[in-house]
């Protein structure tokens, strides 16, 4: 039986993923940048300009979505540390998109490496 980290290092091995370093080049010529982490890991903080699609819903939100329907996208995908986003990459590539690439370490390696973050902000009731 497969765990879940044979899993991840079985997707690493098909996808393309990009270290930290890289991802401001990969993001800014991208057509898509997805955030596949939980809505509340989101709403904490996100790469700017990422659109959220948490990875269990991920496919099924590229399917309804008729914006995201071009297989030929340049796509870009993040989780917290990389595990989701190496599964959702592969995934991707299995529904027929031809240029995904993953950030290696995630949000947490663009966190340390002092790279921006966008938080919505909240309304404030005085």
């Amino acid at each position: 039986m497969k765990s879940a980290h044979d899993l991840v290092t079985s997707a690493k091995a098909l996808i393309r993923e990009v270290p930290v370093t890289q991802a401001e080049d990969v993001i800014r010529n991208a057509d898509v940048l997805l955030d596949v982490r939980e809505t509340e890991e989101f709403a904490a903080g996100h790469i700017p300009g990422a659109v959220h699609a948490s990875r269990g819903m991920l496919e099924f939100k590229l399917s309804s979505t008729p914006e995201l329907s071009a297989r030929d996208l340049k796509i870009v995908v993040y989780c917290k540390t990389s595990g989701r986003a190496a599964l959702a990459a592969r995934s991707l590539h299995d529904m027929g998109y031809l240029s995904v690439t993953s950030i290696g370490g995630g949000y947490d390696a663009w966190v340390a490496a002092g790279k921006p973050v966008a938080k919505p902000s909240l309304p404030a009731f005085e």
